[in-house]
Formats: structure tokens, sequence, C-alpha cells
């Protein structure tokens, strides 16, 4: 699975509180009660039956949104001889439950607590007989009251996408979410990751909508009452939470990998560009096939963008789904690099090895699954996009992490936690990511290569922990890996590493101070720092295994750099004493994106400086386009001597980047320069570009020099008006803008995603206050409800409350009073929900 994980961050939350005073955060409660829940070992579930094969034949009901459902599961005793069964089925009707015998139902007897059925079997079974159960009925979704959480927004794993197309403009879907325990919602099955199932699942739909399941379409029939079934079967065994079904108006694009179908499933707005948007996925099957040994195991991929999903995307085997951030037209396309849509398609292919292949036994190992796949997206960056950037798509998801102190007190494998949805999160993702980068380097890419290899093959259709991975890593590498897995599967936290440096002249020695200062235990720190002294480079390795060290070298002269950590691996929060000297010699002789990284980050602290200038100037020029938009959207304008060097270098940018963020970043820094105005005809050239980023800085830049100009243009663009242009049109509407533009904002903003909508709350909540229409003000205000009440798992509506009581200070100023009102009942509904 992949979080829309930005609106989790406490940090961009910032983004609110820059409206006004009144939006500052709540003050919390001063006493933190203990959660008993925390005290409970989360223990793997036991087996008493093992599931074999589930069959299922569903019709949906669009108007009351229920699920018609019939189904035969089959199941043996897992070891002990037994003669009950328990079934997970939320919130269901059970019509009939019975045993099938000799082709005849038998009916059993049973309890239903409206989450699980207790069921007495007709006889003892011993785990050497299967035996098959019967049972007709009906699954009620809206009408179940299970709450989601940070990760997962819902949990009641069937959704009806518009039934009675009461919304205009959004296509009529249903779609399935089964992570964590959500299948038992429309079916009833054991809903534990540690079992294993084949599948047949028959549809029932009407005609002219499109459906989708896991593994092959083996039959298609049409129906006398306008209706077609058509029946997926998958036989080769997943867990229950990878269920999925999808059913609408799908346009299929068909490619293939080797022999193998891979499709993309997408609405006809979006169908004449899924080879741009999914195209590279035969690509990235074939990298990961030969990375782990192992090719991809299954019949099929196909992937489906579907509306209102409540992630970020699902990686049901040989199905994978994605919400809407992942389309996008050739133009949005156009400012897309390793974005998030991209990264997401490569993290859920990947989970078809590491989640669906072999699975997590329990929540509290998601690890296996997750850190997995969050890590792929580093590795297939490295591979299509060069080192670079699988660097900075490494130290952007340890940044995450590190953004939320809370992550810090959390075990990666995690045996204890309030609620299962807990462990989606910074610690299991982000951190176990980067622990698996650390691996790759401590025992190095061949054996850790090998190491996945024989893990997946070891656990192929089973369930697999850290502790396997661990000992499979151990064969591969001939190394002890307990200590490690101890410090960061095990415990919590990471190490704050302080770096300080004295050169002796008389004894010529480099001392090199290593002090941790996280509470407490140290860890064990390997690493590789590099000596540059004389012209050349040495490379030392060396073992920190207490709180504090000192390294020492006797070196023929004063080093020009120390660089500690030198493969910038660690997972750490580090304070390095160098000087800016040190910085610019390290920008310009270490190799690494995080070697430039950390001097353009210290330079930008310090733009007075000569050395730091030369740092800065030198950096517009990066070979990576990432530490040029860096540079770019870090340099102070108002230090006028660093810009006068700079701005033939910005101009160039701007003018002929092939970087199209980076062309769009130079744009935006000349218009803040004292002499933005005379670069009138640059702004306008930016205009004429196909690249939305580049549109938007140059009506950005405009707004500045000539506000009613940008007003007129801005209305010009509003009919293609995607990616960084829609901001751009909505900030200008939102300071210069009246009534008129209103529909145009709120349907646009209502069309976006979440992530899109929280970027654009400060203009959005901008505009509503400066509205005149009591009626337009509402409709705005409506919006942003809904918004506090969608994302209050993630933390969000302090924040949202605090908005709306601004604007409420506002509107009253403006004497609408009933604006005001509306807004009291809205905070209510955010505090209900």
């Amino acid at each position: 699975m992949h979080m829309n994980y930005k609106i989790c961050q406490h940090a961009v939350f910032a983004t609110l509180l820059t409206l006004g005073a009144s939006l500052t955060l709540p003050a919390m409660a001063q006493e933190k009660k203990e959660d008993p829940l925390l005290k409970i070992y989360r223990a793997t579930p036991d087996k008493i039956n093992d599931l074999v094969h589930t069959k299922l034949d569903v019709r949906f009901d669009y108007k009351k949104r229920y699920l018609y459902g019939k189904e035969w599961v089959t199941l043996k005793p897992h070891i002990n001889p037994t003669d009950t069964l328990r079934l997970d089925a939320k919130g269901m009707d059970i019509n009939t439950l019975a045993v099938v015998k000799n082709g005849k139902n038998i009916p059993l007897k049973y309890t239903y607590d409206s989450l699980t059925l207790a069921i007495k079997l007709d006889k003892v079974y011993k785990n050497s007989e299967n035996y098959v159960i019967y049972i007709n009925y009906t699954a009620k979704p809206d009408e179940l009251k299970i709450e989601g959480g940070a990760a997962i927004t819902d949990a009641k794993g069937l959704y009806f996408i518009n039934p009675d197309s009461t919304e205009k403009g959004k296509p009529v879907q249903i779609w399935t979410q089964g992570e964590l325990e959500s299948s038992s919602a429309w079916f009833p099955t054991i809903d534990h990751t540690n079992q294993k199932t084949t599948q047949e699942i028959s549809m029932t739909v009407p005609a002219k909508y499109v459906t989708l399941s896991n593994g092959r379409l083996a039959l298609q029939k049409k129906n006398a009452d306008g209706t077609r079934t058509d029946t997926w079967k998958m036989e080769l065994p997943h867990s229950p939470y990878l269920f999925m079904m999808a059913v609408g108006n799908f346009k299929i694009y068909k490619d293939k990998w080797r022999d193998k179908e891979v499709n993309y499933y997408l609405e006809p707005k979006y169908a004449p560009y899924a080879k741009d948007i999914f195209g590279f996925t035969p690509e990235a099957i074939e990298f990961y096939s030969k990375l782990l040994g192992v090719d991809y195991p299954w019949n099929k991929y196909a992937q489906i963008v579907v509306r209102d999903y409540v992630s970020g995307a699902m990686e049901n085997t040989t199905a994978t789904l994605h919400g809407t951030y992942v389309q996008g037209t050739k133009r949005e396309l156009e400012d897309r690099y390793f974005d998030k849509g991209r990264s997401t398609i490569v993290h859920e292919l990947f989970h078809q090895w590491f989640g669906d292949y072999v699975t997590a036994e329990s929540w509290s190992n998601i690890t296996v699954n997750e850190s997995f796949a969050n890590f792929s997206e580093t590795l297939w960056a490295e591979h299509k996009y060069g080192m670079d950037a699988g660097d900075e798509h490494n130290h952007q998801a340890m940044m995450e992490y590190l953004a939320n102190p809370a992550n810090a007190k959390k075990d990666l494998v995690r045996f204890h936690y309030h609620a299962a949805q807990d462990v989606f999160d910074g610690v299991s993702y982000q951190k176990g990511g980067r622990i698996l980068n650390m691996l790759r380097n401590y025992i190095g890419a061949p054996a850790f290569f090998k190491g996945l290899n024989i893990y997946l093959k070891t656990n192929a259709f089973k369930n697999g922990e850290a502790q396997q991975l661990r000992l499979a890593l151990e064969e591969a590498s001939g190394k002890d890996l307990n200590w490690f897995f101890n410090q960061w599967y095990y415990a919590a936290g990471h190490p704050q590493l302080d770096l300080d440096y004295k050169w002796d002249e008389s004894s010529k020695t480099q001392l090199v101070y290593l002090k941790q200062t996280q509470e407490g235990n140290a860890f064990i720190l390997p690493m590789a720092v590099d000596i540059y002294a004389g012209g050349k480079m040495e490379r030392h390795t060396v073992w920190m295994r207490d709180k504090s060290d000192t390294l020492k070298f006797v070196l023929s002269a004063k080093p020009d750099l120390v660089n500690v950590d030198a493969d910038k691996i660690i997972l750490m929060q580090k304070t390095n004493h160098l000087s800016m000297d040190n910085y610019l010699f390290q920008y310009m002789h270490a190799p690494l994106y995080m070697d430039r990284l950390e001097a353009i980050e210290a330079a930008t602290k310090e733009q007075a400086n000569p050395a730091a200038q030369k740092i800065l100037l030198a950096a517009l020029n990066d070979k990576y386009y990432g530490l040029r938009l860096q540079t770019l959207q870090s340099l102070d304008v108002q230090k006028t001597d660093l810009i006068a060097a700079a701005m033939p270098v910005i101009l160039k940018l701007a003018e002929s980047d092939q970087n199209t963020l980076v062309k769009a970043a130079a744009i935006s820094a000349v218009s803040y320069t004292k002499n933005a105005g005379q670069y009138l005809s640059l702004y306008e050239n930016a205009l004429k570009s196909t690249s939305y980023a580049v549109q938007g800085a140059g009506l950005s830049a405009l707004a500045i020099l000539k506000p009613t100009e940008a007003l007129a243009t801005a209305k010009s663009l509003e009919k293609d008006s995607g990616g960084d242009l829609l901001p751009a049109i909505l900030a200008i509407y939102a300071s210069e803008g009246s009534d008129t533009e209103w529909p145009y904002v709120n349907d646009s903003f209502k069309a976006l995603g979440p992530q899109e909508k929280f970027n654009l709350m400060k203009s959005y909540i901008a505009f509503v206050i400066r509205l005149k229409s009591p009626e337009y003000a509402q409709q705005g205000i409506k919006s942003i409800k809904e918004f506090g009440i969608a994302f209050k798992a993630q933390g969000i509506a302090p924040q949202i409350i605090g908005a709306l009581n601004y604007v409420k200070g506002e509107r009253q100023k403006a004497g609408d009073t009933a604006s005001a009102k509306f807004i009291d009942n809205a905070i209510s509904e955010i505090n209900a929900k």
C-alpha cells in the first residue's frame, strides 16, 4: 500500500497557519493518559482452520448500496482436529449457512455478533479433510460503522461511487479495499494475513461496465436482463486482504511483459494517456525480476485508477488499484519526473513480490511488506534516473521520517500498538526503507539481493517476518546480523551524531570527535571516512560502538576535507562542524548527491560568506536538476552581490534549462529580484510554454508587475489549467478576483485529490474570505469542512477548525452573519464525526 503520506506530516500544516493568528494549534492537554491497548502483545493469529479456496458469486444493488453474495469456501483444520469454525463477516445479513455434502446444503448452527460467525461444524474434521461451507449473505458496507485511520481513511471494504449518478461529471464505480481487514466486509473469510487461498469471483454487472479482479478473466456470459456475468479465477494462493473487485466505465490499454498481460484501466478522459502514465511498467517488471532472481510470479498485472480512493494505492494481487493522482495528461506528465505518481507505480509493483508472493505474517511485521516497497522506489530511481535521483529520493524519505518526532519512539517491528492501522506510518515505510538501504551498503549489493532471493524462494506463497529475512541475509552474506536487527528492527529511534574536528600541526594528526547525543544507548555504526589531502582521497572504515569516540589520523599535511559517513548511508540527524571552505571543497570534489546537498544547505544559511557564494553559484550549474532546483529555491534575492553574480546563470536556466521545474523556478527567482521589470518578455514567453509549471511561473511573475493584466491572462488560461498552473491562477483570483471567478475556482478545487486540495487550501480560504456572495462563501465553507472530516484521522481537524474560525471572523467583519452561523454548524459537524 502507498499512503498519501504527506498529509499525515505535522510540518505541512504550517501552510494553513500563515492565514492568521487564529489558526494556531489548540493547546494539548497537559496530562497524557496511559493507553491500555499499548500493553497488549499483538500475537500472530492462531491457525485453527486454513482457507483453501474461496468461490464467490456476487451482484450489486446500486440503489441500496448492497452486495448480494453467495460463497463456497473450502477449508481444512490447520493441524488439530476441530468441529468449530470462526469466520470474519462484518455487518452482514446471513441468509443461509450450510456445509456442502454430496451437492446438498446441510444447515449448520452458528452465532453471529455482526463481526464474526462462530460456526458449529457437522462433525470433527481432521487436517487431512477438506470441507466446504456455503453462505448466502447480504453485505451492507455503507451501514458499517468501522473507523479508518491515518493511512486508510475508511474501512468499509466495498465502495459505491456516485451510484445514483447525482454528482455531475463523476463516473459510477464500484471498487474494494481489503487492507487491513476489510475484505470481510464484503465476503465472510478468515481475514488474517497468515491465511492464503485460491479464488474464483463471478460478478454480475450492467453489461455496459468493465470489471476487474485478481487473476484471469475465465468467462464472460451475457444475461437476458441486460447484465453480464464475468468470472475471474486466481489459481495461486494469496491472502484475503488482497482480493479485489472493480466495476465501471473503464477503457483498457493492453500491454505485455514477456508473454504475460499487462493492462491499464482508466476513465475515458485519461485513456489516451495510458501509455504515458503506465508505459514503463513492463520495464520495471523486468528490472525487479532480474534484480531479485525471481520472475514476476503471477499470470497478469493490471493497474486501475478509481475515484474517491481512501488511500494512495493498493497492491491487490495481479490488480493494483490507484487513486487519481497517478494519472495525468501529456502536459501534466511533462512536469513530472520521479514524482509521487511514478514512485507509487513501482512501489505497488514491488509488493507483488514483497507483500503478495510472501506476505507479512501479522501487522506487527508489516516491515517485510511496506519497507521493501518503499525501498523499491529508491532502487527504481537509481536504475531509471541515475544515482543522484536515487540518493535524493532516499534522503527525502529519511527527512519525512525525521519530520515527526513521535516516530523515534516506535520500533520497526511493533508487537504493541493501539490499533493495527498505526503501524502504517513513517517508521514502517520511510525508516524501514532506509534501514534496507543501510543493509545493502553494509553487506554489499550482491549478498543483499542474494539474501532477498533466498527469502522469497523459501517463503513463496507463504508468510514471512523479520527474523526470516535476517536468516536469509545471514545465509547469503556469511555475516551475523543479530546486532543490526536488534538495533534497527527491534528497537526505536536513530542516532543524533555531532561531528567536530581538530588539526594538530605539531603531531600532524587529524582528530575527529564523534558524539551521539540521543537519549538511551549508543548505536553501533560502521561507516566510511574519506580523507582528502594532497590531491588524493584515502578511505578508512571505522566502527563507532560508544556514545563518544575520537578518531585519529596521522597525515603529512592538514587535510582539505574529512568526510565522515562518506557513503552518506546512515539514518541519523547529523550536526557537522565543517568550515565553509570544507563544504566548498566537498561540493567540488566529493562524488555523491548528498555531498553536494550538504554543501548547498550549509551555504544557504550563510549567503554573505564568499565560500558559500561560490558553492551556490556552482550549484546553479549542477549536473542534477534536483540540486539546481534546490539552489534556485534557496537563493536570497536580497543578497544583491550574490544575485548580480548569479543572474546570468539564472536567466540562462529560465530560458533554456531542459528541466521544466528548474526553468519555472528560475523564472520565479527572476521575478522577485529588484530588476524584475526588465524581464517582462521572459514571463510572456513562459506563458506560451506547453509546461504548466513554466506557465504558472510566468503568470505569477506577471501578477507581481501587472496584476490587472495577469487577471485577464488567468481568465484566458482557465480552460486548460492543470498542474502548477492552477495554483497560480487560484492565487491571482484570491488576491485580485471577484465572485465571477468563483464557479471555476470551486469546481477546480472539488475535482482535486486530497494532497492537491491541501496544497491549495491557503489560496482557497483566502478567496472564500473575499467573496461578496454569502451563498458562494458557504459553498467554500462546506468544502473546507468536508476536507476536515475526511482527514480527521490524520490530525488535520484542529487546523481546519482554526481556519474556519478565522474565516468566520473575516466574514463577520464583512457583515455576513449567515456564513458565520454556517461556520459554527460546520465546526460542530467536524467535532461530532
